[in-house]
């Protein structure tokens, strides 16, 4: 596996709060860059690919990257790269838009609703003809560690991801889509990474967590500094741990909870997923995918989650 270049992006709707953390190989070591604003999307890949042109570059999302395959079944579309290759045609021309009635909802325009008032899962249902088990990829199902997660189409509460999937591939895969390889639909990482390509993988920050043994309790708050802070030392035992990895330039910043400011848990998940890939990439920890065609050709899967 040839990745040199590893960034992981902790990713939003709203510009401002998306932050960009990145490992850059210098012969055996990873050195880790401080956190940075993801900046314009448009060029963000090309940006990547300049830290070191011609190795493997392997960027990490926080967004969804797939389609329920009980969904997928009912488009009648072949998989998940040929469903983004037909937003093109007249058909999916308001996939991206929110419906704001449940009168609006279609098989082609699945996202609801645009906000609350009167709303209901079951309205999702109904019009997709698709149960809640049905609307959950494989990765999104409880876990030991967690229970369900927000099914991709319901865009209301704190824990939606549904609007940021649409912003993240309306802005980093649609643009680049013959550009990129995506994880795990067109191979497994040691098939994707080699030199030259530019690999795009699903993470998810929460599940690093349990990796690095950051305990559920007692009670801590990413977007308190001082809950950051209680952390910290076991972000540091994993540095510790990985004399091969260089992060010297992020130990203060480790241990001062990732500052005061408002992009301090942006700039932590930043942090935390691009220590997960790097022990993916390393071989330390597993891709995870499991044996089932649904999750090659339409659901994806998250780096690293346990099947």
């Amino acid at each position: 596996m040839s990745a040199t270049v590893i960034a992981h992006c902790d990713w939003s709707i709203e510009a401002k709060k998306r932050w960009l953390c990145v490992a850059v190989r210098q012969g055996e070591t990873w050195v880790l860059l401080a956190p940075e604003p993801v900046g314009d999307t448009r060029n963000l890949t090309h940006r990547l690919r300049q830290r070191s042109p011609d190795a493997g570059v392997l960027m990490g999302f926080d967004f969804p990257i797939g389609l329920p395959a009980a969904y997928g079944r009912a488009l009648g579309t072949l998989d998940f790269r040929s469903f983004l290759r037909s937003f093109g045609d007249a058909r999916f021309a308001r996939w991206f838009d929110v419906a704001e009635h449940r009168n609006q909802i279609t098989i082609d325009r699945p996202f609801y609703p645009m906000r609350p008032g009167g709303t209901q899962r079951q309205h999702l249902f109904d019009a997709l003809g698709l149960s809640g088990k049905d609307l959950l990829r494989r990765c999104e199902r409880a876990t030991p560690d967690r229970g369900d997660a927000c099914m991709l189409f319901w865009t209301l509460g704190g824990n939606q991801v549904g609007k940021a999937a649409l912003t993240g591939w309306r802005e980093i895969i649609l643009p680049n889509l013959e550009k990129l390889s995506l994880w795990p639909f067109d191979g497994t990482l040691h098939d994707l990474m080699m030199p030259g390509a530019t690999v795009v993988a699903e993470t998810y920050p929460g599940d690093v967590y349990g990796q690095l043994g950051i305990p559920r309790r007692p009670v801590w708050s990413k977007r308190q500094q001082d809950g950051r802070r209680s952390v910290a030392s076991h972000l540091m035992r994993w540095l510790d741990n990985r004399p091969h990895v260089d992060g010297s330039g992020l130990q203060s910043l480790i241990r001062g909870g990732f500052g005061n400011g408002k992009d301090g848990e942006d700039r932590f998940d930043a942090t935390v997923g691009l220590l997960g890939m790097i022990d993916v990439v390393d071989g330390r920890r597993s891709e995870g995918v499991p044996e089932a065609d649904d999750v090659k050709t339409w659901e994806g899967w998250i780096l690293g989650q346990r099947a």
